[in-house]
């Protein structure tokens, strides 16, 4: 029986020997493990995401933001470089500028580090690097373009409108990034009220930046100064005369000086030719007179 188990027992011992054997060519032993340097490991260093957004349009005025994604950032730190003066805006979370509209914003465990500019001005157009505290350093570029935006009313500043026609107007919204909020339209200070007369309408398009105002049969009490105001844009205005007759003196006066000019043209056309013929014709060659010697 003794001898039994002491078989078994080396039978146990044998397979165990063999396990090992056989599992030690898998297993890393932590000697080899630490031979390798930790940054050399694959996927280690911080890397950019490249699908933020690095040309951003900002609004004279209107806070924008630049966004910047760093993978396996570990325990380096971002900043924010201003490229032109290779100012540094921020390190972290802290702002290194005595410009306090510029801060760095960030949320823990988020890949995320964000730039924001508060009223941005014409001045702060140009390239910004948010930059990596690796060895060598890592930076990304991004492009920041301040625009004015302003509106534009199509047509002439000042319109003449028969007594009855109706007041048609468009106003177009440029340079701006993203569609205006909402378009107001005002005549003289107050916004146009459409329950107090009929006929009037407005028809706003965000996505293609565009207002159109129609009064419908306008009257002289229509008359006055339009403008169109959009949120976070400068306004544009025009003035409109209602007049009443079916050619408005204002109108013919308006055209007066122009029928002048037309009807005067032939006639300066016809002496501007006569003056040439004549100086053609009076250029004739005189011999000088010989003067012959005394004897």
């Amino acid at each position: 029986m003794l001898t039994i188990m002491r078989l078994k027992f080396v039978m146990m011992l044998s397979m165990t020997i063999q396990w090992i054997s056989y599992t030690d060519g898998l297993i890393e032993s932590p000697s080899q493990n630490s031979n390798l340097n930790y940054w050399e490991q694959p996927f280690s260093q911080p890397y950019f995401d490249n699908a933020t957004r690095r040309d951003v349009t900002a609004t004279v005025g209107q806070m924008t933001y630049l966004h910047c994604r760093v993978r396996n950032l570990g325990d380096r730190s971002v900043s924010w470089i201003r490229k032109r003066d290779l100012h540094i805006l921020t390190v972290g979370i802290l702002t290194y500028t005595n410009d306090q509209r510029f801060q760095s914003l960030h949320s823990d465990g988020s890949d995320e580090w964000t730039l924001r500019i508060t009223s941005p001005q014409i001045k702060d157009s140009g390239t910004y690097e948010c930059q990596v505290s690796t060895e060598p350093k890592i930076s990304q570029g991004f492009q920041l373009n301040v625009v004015i935006s302003k509106a534009k009313i199509i047509g002439n500043t000042e319109m003449y409108i028969r007594s009855g026609s109706d007041i048609n107007l468009t106003c177009v919204v440029l340079e701006t990034p993203d569609p205006p909020s909402f378009i107001y339209w005002y005549r003289d200070r107050d916004v146009i009220n459409y329950s107090g007369r009929g006929g009037i309408s407005v028809v706003t398009e965000k996505q293609t930046r565009t207002s159109r105002l129609l009064i419908s049969k306008a009257q002289p009490p229509d008359t006055g100064n339009y403008t169109c105001a959009p949120s976070a844009s400068d306004s544009a205005s025009v003035t409109v005369h209602v007049l009443n007759g079916e050619h408005p003196a204002a109108m013919q006066h308006g055209n007066s000086s122009n029928s002048a000019v037309t009807r005067l043209l032939p006639i300066l056309l016809l002496f501007v030719c006569h003056s040439i013929q004549v100086l053609l014709v009076t250029d004739v060659y005189v011999p000088t007179r010989v003067v012959k010697p005394s004897r």
